[in-house]
């Protein structure tokens, strides 16, 4: 949360889209917004839901797929592979520091659950920290959405 996913996402497409280089780009977590019954998990849901949208995807052709999501562990790594069955994925981890993190959660979540995203930024860090699903890091301060999109996609190979 607040490491700039959905920003460097955005830009990432529009590098691809100004080369011409078809792609399709999804925040995952935007797939999975809902509260659901208790009996329903709201991540089988949300990959269930990505499933479908790049089964669309790759009906229509487009062989390229940016996701923006933060993977806690291995399972949903799975999780993810699976939706997205017959794709190569390359995991980029975004980091900044904690401060940077909250406060940008803090200008981008201005109402209700404010006070309870905010502690979850470092908890959400050492999650990521022990997990070390990433292929690669980059640092996402100090420095344009440009050139981290552009690094992301250089090391990721599409570029």
């Amino acid at each position: 949360m607040g490491s700039g996913k959905t920003t460097v996402l955005s830009e990432a497409s529009d590098l691809l889209t100004a080369r011409n280089i078809p792609h399709a780009s999804i925040d995952v977590d935007a797939l999975g917004t809902a509260h659901l019954p208790p009996t329903l998990q709201n991540n089988h849901l949300m990959y269930r839901n990505l499933q479908s949208v790049w089964e669309n995807y790759a009906h229509a052709g487009v062989t390229r797929l940016l996701l923006a999501r933060a993977i806690e562990d291995r399972a949903e790594l799975e999780q993810c592979r699976n939706a997205v069955s017959g794709a190569e994925i390359v995991i980029c981890r975004l980091t900044a520091s904690l401060k940077t993190m909250q406060q940008r959660l803090q200008t981008r979540e201005i109402g209700t659950l404010q006070n309870t995203f905010t502690p979850r930024v470092a908890e959400l860090n050492s999650i990521l920290d022990r997990a070390h699903l990433e292929d690669f890091s980059l640092s996402n301060e100090n420095r344009s959405v440009t050139e981290v999109a552009h690094e992301m996609l250089v090391r990721a190979a599409w570029l």
